[in-house]
């Protein structure tokens, strides 16, 4: 099981005062639940040793949930051999509108996290790595309300591979449909993208995990698709592309919206449609996104097989890359070139 990344993060951040222990466990490159340790963390505008990025475990954040996060890409384009990261700045204009709808107050700009997130990446001499910004009350107050407590903000990098795996985005995945439904809009916004509404998430994942499905798809309380434990949901249907619209209580994904672009550049008819659970089990096509899943076909829900990635998932698959990889000249306003 490979728990959302806020979870895995904040885990670690837990071992703060267990500093010697996190360095001696965490060798140079080893592997925890798949996160490789690189040399530094950027912290609250400092960069620090991997080892030395911790928190007291009395942090408001780790018993209350009250965090924002995102995760980006950063991707190496061997034609030119260089780092690319990918739509940076809309992820952290969504860190910013996160934290506002949150009622946190973020100490940095967006335009100086888009240097931090390019300072680190550089620091630890990457080319390709995952990008997981973190915004959380810190150590100070106790209590629900989080009034008083520092913002603290970090930035992690670390080498990071296709998120189920390279035969999935190849070959596709089976998801189920979970008993758990998402959260509403009077719960936890979706547009907030916080630690606190991954929990969800991580009940969703178990109990797809459990009955032996890579992912989980997840309705919302009027029972119509919502999406996955950390994806957009896509399917294909006589040719046209069809996503649930965000009014039924999902993410606004940056992948989500890439892909709808690029379906227009393309001439793929595509519409924000409400989907109920029939409508996956007899789509042509069907797919998820994120930053993390990138685009993974789907070859089976509740055991009623889609089949192998059809033409439209292969095309936009292979489009997608081009561009998150800096090779498209008409999407260079969404590439972050790392140089040298």
């Amino acid at each position: 099981m490979v728990l959302p990344w806020s979870f895995c993060f904040y885990c670690m951040l837990a071992l703060g005062s267990a500093r010697q222990n996190v360095s001696n466990t965490l060798k140079k490159g080893s592997a925890m639940a798949d996160l490789t340790e690189v040399d530094y963390i950027w912290k609250n505008g400092e960069i620090v040793p991997w080892a030395e990025a911790t928190t007291h475990v009395l942090t408001h954040a780790l018993h209350y949930g009250s965090g924002v996060f995102e995760g980006i890409r950063c991707y190496h384009n061997t034609d030119t051999d260089e780092a690319v990261v990918f739509r940076l700045e809309d992820h952290m204009k969504r860190l910013h509108n996160s934290a506002k709808i949150a009622h946190m107050e973020l100490p940095y700009s967006v335009e100086e996290l888009c240097q931090a997130t390019v300072d680190i990446i550089k620091a630890n001499k990457l080319k390709s790595c995952y990008i997981r910004p973190l915004a959380y009350y810190g150590y100070g107050q106790m209590g629900v309300d989080p009034t008083g407590a520092p913002v603290d903000v970090i930035i992690a990098v670390w080498p990071w591979d296709a998120y189920l795996g390279e035969e999935a985005l190849e070959n596709g995945v089976s998801v189920g449909i979970s008993s758990w439904r998402q959260r509403s809009f009077n719960a936890i916004p979706p547009a907030v993208k916080s630690t606190a509404s991954y929990m969800n998430s991580i009940l969703a994942k178990l109990e797809a995990k459990e009955h032996g499905y890579a992912e989980a798809i997840m309705l919302n309380e009027v029972g119509h698709v919502c999406e996955g434990t950390g994806e957009n949901l896509f399917i294909v249907r006589d040719g046209i592309l069809m996503t649930p619209p965000l009014g039924d209580g999902l993410l606004e994904g940056i992948t989500r919206d890439t892909v709808l672009n690029i379906a227009v550049d393309m001439d793929i008819p595509a519409l924000e449609e409400t989907l109920n659970r029939s409508d996956l089990y007899v789509a042509d096509e069907m797919f998820m996104t994120g930053s993390a899943a990138e685009l993974t076909p789907i070859g089976s829900v509740d055991n009623r097989v889609i089949g192998k990635p059809g033409p439209i998932t292969k095309a936009l698959q292979e489009r997608y890359f081009d561009v998150a990889y800096g090779k498209v000249p008409e999407y260079e306003e969404w590439i972050t070139r790392i140089a040298e």
